[in-house]
């Protein structure tokens, strides 16, 4: 897959996730959401120089009139991951750069200082935390954690 037209497939998937896929929301409300302009959040997860995973919460910007599309970095190689119900990913640091979007199911990530954060159709995490200790990932729930990650290439 060359990296354009994986930077126009992550477009289509963030656009369909961020209008059907709000988390703790149905098709309906979600859409509705949307509509009403609510906001469109990323996760970014990073190694600090203390070499712990930090994150940090961007908001998605659509440009000046609320519908121009946000662009994500380049991105080539998109996978679509399932994990069952109980899994965990026990210390790890991300593989590469890249977005880690939800598409069903719920996870958590965690943090070495305790921090969890809350996964469900729609998340839009960063993952950058190539160094250090990482974080845990854990599908909760009873259904299976459906992903789509989008590596991230550097120009």
């Amino acid at each position: 897959m060359n990296a354009k037209y994986a930077c126009i497939t992550a477009a289509a998937l963030l656009s369909a996730s961020a209008f059907f896929f709000q988390p703790g929301q149905g098709p309906e409300t979600a859409l509705a959401a949307a509509l009403a302009g609510k906001p469109v959040h990323i996760t970014r997860l990073y190694s600090g120089p203390d070499g712990q995973t930090h994150a940090q919460e961007i908001e998605v910007k659509f440009g000046a009139n609320g519908t121009d599309p946000f662009k994500l970095m380049a991105g080539a190689g998109a996978e679509i991951r399932r994990a069952p119900p109980g899994r965990v990913a026990d210390w790890h640091t991300a593989p590469r750069r890249q977005y880690v979007i939800t598409l069903s199911g719920r996870g958590e990530v965690e943090l070495n200082d305790g921090t969890k954060i809350q996964l469900g159709p729609g998340s839009i995490d960063l993952a950058e935390d190539l160094t250090g200790k990482g974080h845990i990932t854990r599908v909760i729930g009873n259904e299976d954690r459906v992903t789509i990650a989008i590596p991230v290439v550097d120009r």
